[in-house]
């Protein structure tokens, strides 16, 4: 919480209140994003400016529970934007949105203070995405491989296995390339805080790692800002400490709801299908700071929630124009036991270039994308007439194809103690090896059975 001086005095006082929504009369106009403060009998509950109403009165949206605010309190002007404590000692820890500690643990001594709202950096400091982030996670790497230093979104309805996948990497992450991990748990259920944490702790990676919560249950305000505050987290890390910084996500769909939820309140009218006209911006104003430097890279994997399963949505299609790499999960892959459940077909990277892959990777991935697409064509004649209508040639993609999908299954490492089956990690030179194997048929005489749930071909 930004510091208040003592000998600081009141700019105006409360006015009105409609919820979150605390309109304020004021001496003078404090600038917009600007964080104010109104002492109670707790902490005090922080206002953040959104709108200048008229020359003396403003509109601000409270960063805390309104309850016991009433008309004509004093409010204090923070005289800064809201800011969060920065220091190296912030890996490891549970904060809010204010950089207070959640994890019943003393607060860090600060090394200095970031604004959470600010610019991205100039052209001139950024260096282009044309890595790629190995993640052992077969289906990913072959199919649609991370960009180091880009952004990858996974997309999917409940319950189809986002937040899991979005562990592994944290998981994969820390062990291949012992980065540093910073997590923003946007609008989530604290329960899956707690999960995340054991998890982390438990794998010993928690020592590399950053989680920054903002529930379910806080203001809009907070889940619109818990983003910002963990993406600020991530560029001291890269910038300060100069170090490969994971920035993941979880749910980027709750940021544009709560953006959605504050355009309401403040009156706007709603845009297309009910969602905020400030869509576009608001999305762009967090996409635009997950860059590479000549200091170091931030690679961000953001969850998507898709509703209904429609990816025609106004908010998926605006979060899908910013990445570099879209991992879509299938509801009937997960249905068939294909776990991750990731659409081979549907799901795109910019890196599937053979430029950029090699020649080798390149044609694998190729081959295996016509194998499952030929299957997938196929599906209805096996279902109606049955395989042995089909041709040799035919029966012979539709067999390695099957067999190309449960190879591609995998067992994770954060989810082994529910599952019984330890998690592996497979080098990329092995799965393309596999999967040449596959395609030359050389697995032919093995059931699907066998190539279901295991790392590589050979262990």
């Amino acid at each position: 919480m930004p510091v208040i001086a003592e000998e600081q005095t009141a700019i105006g006082h409360i006015d009105a209140i409609h919820g979150p929504v605390v309109d304020v009369l004021t001496a003078y106009l404090p600038p917009i994003n600007q964080a104010l403060l109104v002492k109670t009998d707790g902490e005090g509950v922080m206002l953040e400016v959104y709108q200048h109403l008229d020359p003396h009165r403003i509109r601000t949206i409270a960063l805390h529970s309104s309850a016991g605010l009433a008309r004509g309190m004093p409010v204090m002007d923070c005289g800064a934007p809201l800011h969060v404590p920065v220091a190296p000692e912030c890996l490891g820890r549970m904060l809010n949105v204010f950089g207070a500690p959640l994890d019943a643990l003393p607060p860090f001594e600060p090394q200095q203070y970031c604004n959470i709202l600010t610019p991205p950096p100039p052209l001139k400091d950024t260096v282009a995405a044309k890595d790629i982030l190995t993640t052992g996670i077969k289906v990913i790497d072959l199919l649609c491989p991370f960009v180091k230093g880009g952004k990858t979104g996974l997309f999917g309805g409940a319950g189809v296995g986002k937040t899991v996948l979005m562990m592994e990497f944290m998981h994969a992450v820390s062990a291949l390339h012992q980065g540093v991990s910073v997590f923003a748990g946007v609008g989530e259920r604290i329960r899956e805080g707690h999960e995340l944490w054991h998890e982390m702790k438990d794998a010993g990676v928690l020592s590399r790692t950053l989680m920054v919560y903002g529930q379910m249950d806080e203001s809009p305000g907070v889940r619109f800002h818990v983003g910002f505050t963990a993406l600020s987290y991530a560029e001291y890390l890269r910038d300060s400490l100069h170090r490969e910084v994971l920035f993941l996500m979880d749910n980027m769909f709750r940021f544009v709801q709560a953006g959605s939820e504050i355009s309401g309140l403040l009156g706007r009218m709603p845009a297309t299908v009910g969602y905020q006209p400030t869509l576009v911006s608001e999305v762009a104003a967090l996409e635009e700071r997950i860059l590479s430097t000549r200091a170091g890279s931030i690679t961000s994997v953001q969850a998507v929630y898709v509703p209904a399963d429609d990816m025609s949505d106004p908010a998926v299609s605006t979060i899908m124009n910013h990445l570099d790499t879209s991992v879509i999960l299938s509801r009937s892959q997960a249905v068939k036991g294909i776990y991750p459940s990731v659409d081979p077909l549907k799901s795109s990277s910019r890196m599937l270039d053979k430029q950029l892959l090699g020649e080798r990777h390149y044609r694998i991935a190729m081959a295996v994308r016509e194998h499952l697409a030929r299957y997938q064509e196929l599906e209805d004649i096996i279902t109606i007439l049955g395989i042995e209508e089909l041709s040799t040639q035919d029966r012979n993609i539709v067999d390695r194809a099957r067999k190309l999908q449960r190879y591609l299954t995998q067992p994770f490492a954060v989810v082994a103690e529910h599952t019984g089956i330890a998690g592996v990690s497979v080098p990329v030179e092995q799965m393309l090896g596999d999967c040449e194997g596959f395609l030359e048929g050389r697995f032919d005489s093995l059931s699907e059975a066998d190539c279901y749930m295991r790392g590589s071909m050979a262990g």
